[in-house]
Protein backbone atom coordinates (compact mmCIF):
# COMPACT_ATOMS: atom_id res chain seq x y z
CA UNK A 1 0.00 0.00 0.00
CA UNK A 2 1.22 3.50 -0.85
CA UNK A 3 1.18 6.37 1.62
CA UNK A 4 2.63 9.86 1.63
CA UNK A 5 5.85 10.87 3.35
CA UNK A 6 3.79 13.03 5.68
CA UNK A 7 1.66 10.03 6.71
CA UNK A 8 4.78 7.93 7.18
CA UNK A 9 6.40 10.56 9.39
CA UNK A 10 3.25 10.93 11.47
CA UNK A 11 2.99 7.18 12.08
CA UNK A 12 6.69 6.99 13.01
CA UNK A 13 6.33 9.88 15.45
CA UNK A 14 3.28 8.34 17.15
CA UNK A 15 5.02 4.95 17.32
CA UNK A 16 8.06 6.49 19.03
CA UNK A 17 5.90 8.29 21.59
CA UNK A 18 3.36 5.59 22.50
CA UNK A 19 3.63 4.28 26.01
CA UNK A 20 0.27 2.70 26.82
CA UNK A 21 -2.47 0.52 25.37
CA UNK A 22 -4.56 3.62 24.68
CA UNK A 23 -1.65 5.13 22.73
CA UNK A 24 -1.37 1.88 20.77
CA UNK A 25 -5.09 1.94 20.00
CA UNK A 26 -4.86 5.55 18.87
CA UNK A 27 -2.01 4.64 16.51
CA UNK A 28 -3.97 1.68 15.10
CA UNK A 29 -6.87 4.01 14.28
CA UNK A 30 -4.53 6.52 12.63
CA UNK A 31 -3.20 3.72 10.41
CA UNK A 32 -6.73 2.51 9.69
CA UNK A 33 -7.64 6.01 8.55
CA UNK A 34 -4.88 5.87 5.91
CA UNK A 35 -6.54 2.84 4.33
CA UNK A 36 -10.24 3.61 4.73
CA UNK A 37 -10.26 7.42 5.01
CA UNK A 38 -13.83 8.69 5.57
CA UNK A 39 -15.32 5.19 5.51
CA UNK A 40 -13.44 3.96 8.56
CA UNK A 41 -14.99 2.92 11.86
CA UNK A 42 -12.67 3.29 14.85
CA UNK A 43 -11.34 0.24 16.65
CA UNK A 44 -12.61 0.04 20.21
CA UNK A 45 -10.56 -1.02 23.22
CA UNK A 46 -12.78 -4.03 23.90
CA UNK A 47 -12.08 -5.27 20.36
CA UNK A 48 -8.34 -4.86 20.87
CA UNK A 49 -8.55 -6.70 24.20
CA UNK A 50 -10.44 -9.55 22.56
CA UNK A 51 -7.85 -10.11 19.84
CA UNK A 52 -4.70 -9.61 21.90
CA UNK A 53 -6.04 -12.26 24.30
CA UNK A 54 -7.19 -14.60 21.51
CA UNK A 55 -4.64 -17.34 22.24
CA UNK A 56 -5.64 -17.51 25.90
CA UNK A 57 -9.39 -17.53 25.20
CA UNK A 58 -11.14 -19.92 27.54
CA UNK A 59 -11.67 -23.15 25.62
CA UNK A 60 -15.28 -23.43 26.75
CA UNK A 61 -16.02 -19.86 25.61
CA UNK A 62 -14.36 -20.51 22.26
CA UNK A 63 -16.30 -23.73 21.75
CA UNK A 64 -19.53 -21.86 22.37
CA UNK A 65 -18.65 -19.76 19.32
CA UNK A 66 -17.30 -22.50 17.08
CA UNK A 67 -16.97 -26.27 17.04
CA UNK A 68 -13.23 -26.03 16.50
CA UNK A 69 -11.63 -23.45 18.77
CA UNK A 70 -8.33 -23.56 16.85
CA UNK A 71 -10.05 -22.33 13.69
CA UNK A 72 -12.05 -19.57 15.36
CA UNK A 73 -9.63 -16.79 14.43
CA UNK A 74 -8.33 -18.24 11.15
CA UNK A 75 -9.87 -20.03 8.19
CA UNK A 76 -7.44 -22.64 6.90
CA UNK A 77 -7.33 -23.95 3.34
CA UNK A 78 -4.70 -25.37 1.00
CA UNK A 79 -3.51 -24.43 -2.46
CA UNK A 80 -1.43 -26.57 -4.78
CA UNK A 81 2.25 -25.83 -5.34
CA UNK A 82 3.95 -26.48 -8.68
CA UNK A 83 5.56 -29.50 -7.07
CA UNK A 84 2.12 -30.99 -6.36
CA UNK A 85 2.48 -30.52 -2.62
CA UNK A 86 0.03 -28.42 -0.63
CA UNK A 87 0.63 -24.99 0.85
CA UNK A 88 -1.53 -24.27 3.90
CA UNK A 89 -2.99 -20.77 4.01
CA UNK A 90 -4.41 -19.41 7.28
CA UNK A 91 -6.65 -16.45 6.50
CA UNK A 92 -7.67 -14.37 9.54
CA UNK A 93 -11.33 -13.61 10.26
CA UNK A 94 -12.45 -10.09 9.35
CA UNK A 95 -12.06 -8.51 12.79
CA UNK A 96 -8.52 -9.79 13.31
CA UNK A 97 -7.62 -9.06 9.70
CA UNK A 98 -8.53 -5.38 10.15
CA UNK A 99 -6.13 -5.06 13.08
CA UNK A 100 -3.40 -6.84 11.11
CA UNK A 101 -3.88 -4.55 8.10
CA UNK A 102 -3.41 -1.50 10.31
CA UNK A 103 -0.33 -3.04 11.90
CA UNK A 104 1.04 -3.78 8.43
CA UNK A 105 0.80 -0.07 7.61
CA UNK A 106 2.47 0.89 10.90
CA UNK A 107 5.36 -1.55 10.47
CA UNK A 108 5.92 -0.47 6.86
CA UNK A 109 6.14 3.15 8.01
CA UNK A 110 8.58 2.42 10.84
CA UNK A 111 10.80 -0.18 9.15
CA UNK A 112 12.83 0.19 5.93
CA UNK A 113 13.59 -3.18 4.36
CA UNK A 114 17.14 -4.22 3.47
CA UNK A 115 18.06 -3.50 -0.16
CA UNK A 116 18.49 -7.23 -0.87
CA UNK A 117 14.87 -7.96 0.12
CA UNK A 118 12.61 -7.78 -2.94
CA UNK A 119 9.53 -9.71 -1.79
CA UNK A 120 6.63 -7.90 -0.06
CA UNK A 121 8.40 -4.56 -0.50
CA UNK A 122 6.36 -1.62 -1.88
CA UNK A 123 7.59 -0.73 -5.35
CA UNK A 124 9.43 -4.02 -5.87
CA UNK A 125 8.38 -7.25 -7.57
CA UNK A 126 9.74 -10.56 -8.82
CA UNK A 127 10.97 -8.62 -11.87
CA UNK A 128 13.25 -6.49 -9.67
CA UNK A 129 14.46 -9.66 -7.96
CA UNK A 130 15.27 -11.32 -11.29
CA UNK A 131 17.02 -8.26 -12.81
CA UNK A 132 19.87 -8.57 -10.31
CA UNK A 133 20.87 -11.94 -11.81
CA UNK A 134 20.55 -11.29 -15.57
CA UNK A 135 23.42 -12.42 -17.82
CA UNK A 136 25.40 -14.32 -15.18
CA UNK A 137 27.39 -17.49 -15.80
CA UNK A 138 26.14 -19.14 -12.61
CA UNK A 139 22.80 -18.74 -10.84
CA UNK A 140 22.51 -20.50 -7.48
CA UNK A 141 19.09 -20.92 -5.81
CA UNK A 142 18.26 -21.85 -2.21
CA UNK A 143 14.78 -22.17 -0.69
CA UNK A 144 14.08 -21.92 3.04
CA UNK A 145 11.95 -24.62 4.66
CA UNK A 146 8.61 -23.64 6.29
CA UNK A 147 9.53 -19.98 6.03
CA UNK A 148 6.59 -18.29 7.80
CA UNK A 149 6.08 -20.87 10.53
CA UNK A 150 9.81 -20.80 11.33
CA UNK A 151 9.17 -17.42 12.96
CA UNK A 152 7.55 -17.61 16.40
CA UNK A 153 5.99 -15.11 18.77
CA UNK A 154 8.96 -14.80 21.14
CA UNK A 155 11.28 -14.07 18.24
CA UNK A 156 9.03 -11.25 16.97
CA UNK A 157 8.72 -9.79 20.48
CA UNK A 158 12.49 -9.84 20.91
CA UNK A 159 13.10 -8.11 17.57
CA UNK A 160 10.64 -5.31 18.38
CA UNK A 161 12.72 -4.32 21.39
CA UNK A 162 15.57 -3.13 19.15
CA UNK A 163 15.94 -0.35 16.54
CA UNK A 164 14.09 1.01 14.73
CA UNK A 165 11.19 -0.06 17.01
CA UNK A 166 12.85 0.39 20.41
CA UNK A 167 9.96 -1.04 22.42
CA UNK A 168 12.32 -1.83 25.30
CA UNK A 169 12.41 1.64 26.85
CA UNK A 170 9.64 0.99 29.39
CA UNK A 171 7.58 -1.88 30.78
CA UNK A 172 4.51 -0.50 29.00
CA UNK A 173 6.28 -0.46 25.63
CA UNK A 174 7.42 -4.04 26.18
CA UNK A 175 3.76 -4.94 26.71
CA UNK A 176 2.92 -3.27 23.39
CA UNK A 177 5.62 -5.42 21.73
CA UNK A 178 3.89 -8.45 23.20
CA UNK A 179 0.50 -7.23 21.87
CA UNK A 180 1.93 -6.83 18.35
CA UNK A 181 3.55 -10.28 18.44
CA UNK A 182 0.31 -11.80 19.75
CA UNK A 183 -1.77 -10.21 17.01
CA UNK A 184 0.73 -11.48 14.42
CA UNK A 185 0.89 -15.12 15.53
CA UNK A 186 -1.36 -18.10 16.15
CA UNK A 187 -0.80 -21.54 17.76
CA UNK A 188 -0.02 -24.19 15.15
CA UNK A 189 1.59 -27.58 14.92
CA UNK A 190 5.01 -27.03 13.36
CA UNK A 191 8.20 -28.95 12.67
CA UNK A 192 11.31 -28.15 14.69
CA UNK A 193 14.82 -29.60 14.47
CA UNK A 194 15.59 -30.69 18.04
CA UNK A 195 18.61 -32.77 19.13
CA UNK A 196 19.30 -33.86 15.56
CA UNK A 197 15.74 -34.88 14.69
CA UNK A 198 12.70 -33.26 13.12
CA UNK A 199 9.70 -33.41 15.44
CA UNK A 200 6.24 -31.85 15.63
CA UNK A 201 5.43 -29.40 18.41
CA UNK A 202 2.74 -26.77 18.98
CA UNK A 203 3.98 -23.20 18.98
CA UNK A 204 2.58 -19.72 18.40
CA UNK A 205 4.00 -18.82 14.98
CA UNK A 206 3.56 -16.51 12.03
CA UNK A 207 0.78 -17.79 9.72
CA UNK A 208 0.97 -17.57 5.95
CA UNK A 209 -2.13 -15.61 4.96
CA UNK A 210 -2.05 -12.73 7.42
CA UNK A 211 -1.71 -9.16 6.02
CA UNK A 212 1.14 -8.42 8.42
CA UNK A 213 3.11 -11.65 8.00
CA UNK A 214 5.05 -10.48 4.90
CA UNK A 215 6.49 -7.31 6.48
CA UNK A 216 7.39 -9.24 9.63
CA UNK A 217 9.40 -11.78 7.61
CA UNK A 218 11.45 -8.91 6.17
CA UNK A 219 11.95 -7.46 9.65
CA UNK A 220 13.13 -10.79 11.03
CA UNK A 221 15.34 -11.43 7.96
CA UNK A 222 17.14 -8.07 8.12
CA UNK A 223 20.22 -9.57 9.79
CA UNK A 224 20.11 -12.58 7.45
CA UNK A 225 20.07 -10.24 4.44
CA UNK A 226 22.88 -8.13 5.84
CA UNK A 227 25.13 -11.11 6.52
CA UNK A 228 24.43 -12.88 3.23
CA UNK A 229 25.06 -9.61 1.38
CA UNK A 230 28.44 -9.51 3.11
CA UNK A 231 29.22 -13.08 2.03
CA UNK A 232 28.20 -12.34 -1.56
CA UNK A 233 30.54 -9.32 -1.70
CA UNK A 234 33.36 -11.36 -0.22
CA UNK A 235 33.04 -13.94 -3.00
CA UNK A 236 32.28 -11.41 -5.77
CA UNK A 237 28.65 -12.48 -6.21
CA UNK A 238 25.19 -10.91 -6.44
CA UNK A 239 22.60 -11.67 -3.75
CA UNK A 240 18.85 -11.18 -3.40
CA UNK A 241 15.99 -12.69 -1.40
CA UNK A 242 12.36 -12.88 -2.43
CA UNK A 243 10.51 -14.22 0.67
CA UNK A 244 11.98 -17.72 1.18
CA UNK A 245 13.74 -17.78 -2.20
CA UNK A 246 17.45 -16.93 -1.90
CA UNK A 247 19.56 -16.37 -5.03
CA UNK A 248 23.29 -15.86 -5.59
CA UNK A 249 24.80 -15.31 -9.03
CA UNK A 250 28.13 -14.47 -10.60
CA UNK A 251 30.49 -14.79 -13.53
CA UNK A 252 32.81 -17.24 -11.81
CA UNK A 253 32.77 -20.43 -9.72
CA UNK A 254 36.26 -20.33 -8.23
CA UNK A 255 37.65 -18.83 -5.05
CA UNK A 256 41.27 -18.37 -4.06
CA UNK A 257 41.16 -19.94 -0.61
CA UNK A 258 44.86 -19.56 0.11
CA UNK A 259 48.26 -19.37 -1.52
CA UNK A 260 47.95 -21.57 -4.60
CA UNK A 261 44.72 -23.15 -3.31
CA UNK A 262 41.69 -22.66 -5.56
CA UNK A 263 38.26 -23.88 -4.45
CA UNK A 264 34.90 -24.10 -6.21
CA UNK A 265 32.27 -21.78 -4.73
CA UNK A 266 29.03 -23.55 -5.57
CA UNK A 267 29.94 -26.94 -4.19
CA UNK A 268 28.85 -28.90 -1.11
CA UNK A 269 31.06 -28.18 1.94
CA UNK A 270 33.01 -25.44 0.18
CA UNK A 271 34.00 -22.38 2.21
CA UNK A 272 31.09 -20.48 0.65
CA UNK A 273 28.59 -23.30 1.25
CA UNK A 274 29.58 -23.73 4.90
CA UNK A 275 29.43 -19.99 5.55
CA UNK A 276 25.98 -19.60 3.97
CA UNK A 277 24.62 -22.59 5.90
CA UNK A 278 26.09 -21.31 9.16
CA UNK A 279 24.37 -17.94 8.74
CA UNK A 280 21.03 -19.49 7.78
CA UNK A 281 21.13 -21.92 10.72
CA UNK A 282 22.15 -19.17 13.16
CA UNK A 283 19.11 -17.19 12.02
CA UNK A 284 16.93 -20.20 12.91
CA UNK A 285 16.03 -21.11 9.33
CA UNK A 286 16.68 -24.36 7.47
CA UNK A 287 17.44 -25.06 3.83
CA UNK A 288 14.98 -27.08 1.73
CA UNK A 289 17.65 -29.40 0.36
CA UNK A 290 15.66 -30.63 -2.66
CA UNK A 291 15.29 -27.00 -3.82
CA UNK A 292 19.03 -26.21 -3.93
CA UNK A 293 20.14 -25.92 -7.56
CA UNK A 294 22.98 -24.48 -9.64
CA UNK A 295 22.00 -23.19 -13.09
CA UNK A 296 24.83 -22.70 -15.56
CA UNK A 297 25.19 -20.53 -18.63
CA UNK A 298 23.99 -22.29 -21.78
CA UNK A 299 20.96 -23.73 -20.03
CA UNK A 300 17.76 -21.96 -19.05
CA UNK A 301 18.37 -19.97 -15.87
CA UNK A 302 15.36 -19.01 -13.77
CA UNK A 303 14.92 -16.77 -10.73
CA UNK A 304 11.50 -16.72 -9.04
CA UNK A 305 9.98 -18.26 -12.17
CA UNK A 306 11.47 -15.76 -14.64
CA UNK A 307 14.13 -16.48 -17.25
CA UNK A 308 17.31 -14.40 -16.69
CA UNK A 309 19.80 -15.67 -19.29
CA UNK A 310 19.93 -12.47 -21.37
CA UNK A 311 17.07 -10.37 -19.99
CA UNK A 312 14.15 -10.81 -17.63
CA UNK A 313 11.53 -12.75 -19.54
CA UNK A 314 8.78 -15.34 -19.27
CA UNK A 315 9.43 -18.76 -20.76
CA UNK A 316 8.65 -19.54 -24.41
CA UNK A 317 6.11 -22.07 -23.19
CA UNK A 318 4.22 -19.33 -21.33
CA UNK A 319 3.75 -17.28 -24.52
CA UNK A 320 2.93 -20.36 -26.59
CA UNK A 321 0.21 -21.48 -24.19
CA UNK A 322 -1.32 -18.01 -23.92
CA UNK A 323 -1.35 -17.62 -27.70
CA UNK A 324 -2.96 -21.06 -28.05
CA UNK A 325 -5.80 -20.31 -25.64
CA UNK A 326 -6.62 -17.03 -27.38
CA UNK A 327 -6.55 -18.87 -30.73
CA UNK A 328 -9.11 -21.34 -29.35
CA UNK A 329 -11.49 -18.47 -28.57
CA UNK A 330 -11.00 -16.87 -31.99
CA UNK A 331 -11.50 -20.12 -33.90
CA UNK A 332 -13.90 -22.43 -32.05
CA UNK A 333 -16.19 -20.26 -29.94
CA UNK A 334 -16.42 -20.37 -26.17
CA UNK A 335 -17.87 -23.84 -25.47
CA UNK A 336 -15.37 -25.86 -27.50
CA UNK A 337 -12.54 -23.50 -26.49
CA UNK A 338 -13.31 -24.07 -22.84
CA UNK A 339 -13.25 -27.83 -23.29
CA UNK A 340 -9.84 -27.65 -24.98
CA UNK A 341 -8.57 -25.16 -22.40
CA UNK A 342 -9.73 -27.27 -19.46
CA UNK A 343 -7.96 -30.38 -20.71
CA UNK A 344 -4.77 -28.42 -21.37
CA UNK A 345 -4.96 -26.49 -18.09
CA UNK A 346 -5.46 -29.56 -15.89
CA UNK A 347 -2.76 -31.54 -17.72
CA UNK A 348 -0.35 -28.71 -16.95
CA UNK A 349 -0.96 -29.00 -13.21
CA UNK A 350 0.94 -31.50 -11.10
CA UNK A 351 -2.09 -31.79 -8.84
CA UNK A 352 -5.32 -30.24 -10.12
CA UNK A 353 -7.62 -28.20 -7.91
CA UNK A 354 -11.17 -29.26 -7.19
CA UNK A 355 -12.37 -25.82 -8.32
CA UNK A 356 -13.27 -25.34 -11.97
CA UNK A 357 -11.04 -22.62 -13.49
CA UNK A 358 -12.55 -19.61 -15.28
CA UNK A 359 -10.90 -19.56 -18.72
CA UNK A 360 -11.31 -15.82 -19.27
CA UNK A 361 -10.00 -14.99 -15.81
CA UNK A 362 -6.97 -17.26 -16.27
CA UNK A 363 -6.10 -15.68 -19.63
CA UNK A 364 -6.59 -12.18 -18.27
CA UNK A 365 -4.37 -12.96 -15.28
CA UNK A 366 -1.64 -14.29 -17.55
CA UNK A 367 -1.84 -11.15 -19.70
CA UNK A 368 -1.46 -8.94 -16.62
CA UNK A 369 1.57 -10.99 -15.54
CA UNK A 370 3.06 -10.64 -19.05
CA UNK A 371 2.48 -6.89 -18.86
CA UNK A 372 4.31 -6.70 -15.52
CA UNK A 373 7.31 -8.61 -16.89
CA UNK A 374 7.60 -7.13 -20.39
CA UNK A 375 5.98 -3.72 -19.91
CA UNK A 376 2.75 -2.23 -21.24
CA UNK A 377 4.34 -1.18 -24.54
CA UNK A 378 5.83 -4.56 -25.41
CA UNK A 379 4.77 -5.71 -28.88
CA UNK A 380 4.05 -9.33 -27.90
CA UNK A 381 1.92 -8.24 -24.94
CA UNK A 382 -0.04 -5.68 -26.98
CA UNK A 383 -0.79 -8.12 -29.81
CA UNK A 384 -2.07 -10.81 -27.45
CA UNK A 385 -4.05 -8.30 -25.39
CA UNK A 386 -5.73 -6.79 -28.48
CA UNK A 387 -6.65 -10.24 -29.79
CA UNK A 388 -8.13 -11.17 -26.43
CA UNK A 389 -10.07 -7.89 -26.13
CA UNK A 390 -11.57 -8.41 -29.59
CA UNK A 391 -13.13 -11.76 -28.65
CA UNK A 392 -13.86 -11.25 -24.97
CA UNK A 393 -17.40 -9.85 -25.03
CA UNK A 394 -19.26 -12.61 -26.92
CA UNK A 395 -17.94 -15.15 -24.42
CA UNK A 396 -18.01 -13.21 -21.16
CA UNK A 397 -20.60 -12.94 -18.45
CA UNK A 398 -21.73 -9.89 -16.55
CA UNK A 399 -19.55 -11.05 -13.64
CA UNK A 400 -16.47 -10.78 -15.85
CA UNK A 401 -17.40 -7.23 -16.90
CA UNK A 402 -17.80 -6.37 -13.23
CA UNK A 403 -14.35 -7.81 -12.59
CA UNK A 404 -12.88 -5.58 -15.32
CA UNK A 405 -14.67 -2.67 -13.68
CA UNK A 406 -13.11 -3.47 -10.30
CA UNK A 407 -9.58 -3.93 -11.67
CA UNK A 408 -9.36 -1.48 -14.56
CA UNK A 409 -12.16 0.99 -13.81
CA UNK A 410 -15.58 1.68 -15.27
CA UNK A 411 -14.20 3.40 -18.37
CA UNK A 412 -12.35 0.27 -19.48
CA UNK A 413 -15.36 -1.95 -18.75
CA UNK A 414 -17.69 0.31 -20.74
CA UNK A 415 -15.17 0.59 -23.57
CA UNK A 416 -15.07 -3.19 -24.00
CA UNK A 417 -18.84 -3.45 -23.68
CA UNK A 418 -19.68 -0.76 -26.26
CA UNK A 419 -16.97 -1.80 -28.71
CA UNK A 420 -18.44 -5.28 -28.76
CA UNK A 421 -21.98 -3.94 -28.97
CA UNK A 422 -21.10 -1.90 -32.07
CA UNK A 423 -19.30 -4.89 -33.58
CA UNK A 424 -22.34 -7.13 -33.02
CA UNK A 425 -24.74 -4.56 -34.53
CA UNK A 426 -22.66 -4.42 -37.70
Amino acid sequence: MKFTQEQKSQIRSLFDKMNSKSDFLFLLNKAKMIEYEDKMIDFEEKQLNFYINKDSTNKKDAESLTKNSKNFFYNSFSIKKKSGKERIINAPVTGLKNFQKSLNIILQCVFDCHDAATGFVPGKSIVDNAKIHVGQTYVYNIDLKDFFSSIDKSRIWGRLLFPPFNLNTSSQRKKIANMIAGLACTPMEVERFIDGYWCNIENSVLPQGSPMSPIITNIICERLDRQLTGVSKRFGLNYSRYADDITFSGKHNTYLKGLGVVEKIFEKNSTFDLEVRRIINNEKFHIQEDKVRLQKEGYRQEVTGLVVNNKVNVSKRYIKQLRQWIYYLETYGYDKSYSLFLSNYIDGKKNSSSQTPNMLMVIRGKLLYLKMVKGDKNETYLKLKNRFDSVIMPHSSISFIIDIWKNDGIEKAMEIYYNQKVKNEK
